[in-house]
């Protein structure tokens, strides 16, 4: 059934706020939308451990793609039915992830691992950089109906049945003519690098390159940006100061080594884990 529709906001000038004022750098669009990519996939983990999910997870992997004018972020997660949509996409500031992690509170210590996105103003960051925005979704629940959600930019909006056969989301980015640099490979490479190198799942970036006949040339091989492994997830008994040294180059691979580092493992009275390193610092 088609439904058009206006996006419940607290005020309509909702959108100039979030492509000038609600982050001061565009550039964490991208990490927002994957984030919300992964959270999909790790919320379908847990709905399979508590044996509510019982199908196949599959390729559990976030895949990004850049072409021409437009960023297609897609997983093999949740999905979404329209009812969905309509509480966490037409209604700005109510939260998929907080929601999630409420119901589930108390019955596992995992049961919100993993889940990063916490506001719900998160999916509505990729308007900084793009004149236009669709959902393709299907739910993970049996029976469910693939979606087509599709915004211009203003409160508008449009939701109707689409072909989608996958479980799963897939978000398309029309980049505006002021934001184009956005739709480069080399800086989406730089960002999916600045900002989800350490992601649980893996996110995919196109192929890996090879050197052949003078030029970098595709191989059949995906490109996954995030294979480091997070030193800070590991305990520091398993690990020695060449470990510590390896991976700060990895990070920084021009920098001079760093003086020292210390690495954070707290329990009490919250939770932190982290590696801080101390670098050198020149002066004339």
């Amino acid at each position: 059934m088609k439904q058009k529709g206006t996006i419940g906001v607290t005020t309509e000038n909702i959108f100039p706020v979030i492509k000038k004022f609600l982050y001061s750098d565009h550039e964490i669009f991208l990490r927002e939308i994957v984030s919300n990519a992964v959270d999909a996939t790790q919320k379908l983990k847990t709905l399979a451990s508590k044996g509510e999910f019982k199908g196949e997870i599959g390729d559990a992997t976030v895949r990004v793609k850049v072409d021409k004018k437009t960023i297609t972020v897609s997983d093999n997660g949740i999905g979404m039915t329209a009812e969905e949509i309509d509480k966490y996409i037409n209604q700005i500031a109510l939260s998929g992830a907080l929601d999630f992690i409420q119901k589930y509170e108390g019955e596992s210590e995992d049961a919100g691992k993993g889940i990063i996105g916490h506001f719900g103003l998160g999916f509505y960051s990729g308007f900084m950089v793009a004149e236009k925005v669709t959902i393709g979704t299907l739910s993970w629940k049996e029976g469910a109906e693939a979606v087509m959600w599709s915004c211009d930019g203003s409160p508008e909006y449009e939701m109707k049945p689409c072909k989608k056969e996958d479980r799963g989301t897939v978000i398309t980015l029309y980049i505006g003519d002021e934001e184009k640099e956005f739709a480069q490979k080399q800086r989406i490479t730089e960002l999916l690098n600045k900002y989800c190198k350490f992601m649980p799942v893996p996110v995919i970036f196109g192929k890996e390159q090879e050197w052949k006949d003078g030029k970098y040339v595709d191989t059949d091989k995906d490109n996954v940006i995030n294979k480091v492994e997070p030193l800070w997830a590991k305990k520091p008994a398993d690990l020695k100061d060449e470990d510590y040294k390896e991976f700060y180059k990895t990070l920084y691979p021009m920098a001079d080594e760093p003086l020292f580092h210390i690495h954070l493992n707290v329990d009490y009275p919250f939770n932190l884990t982290g590696i801080l390193y101390f670098p050198k610092i020149k002066n004339n």
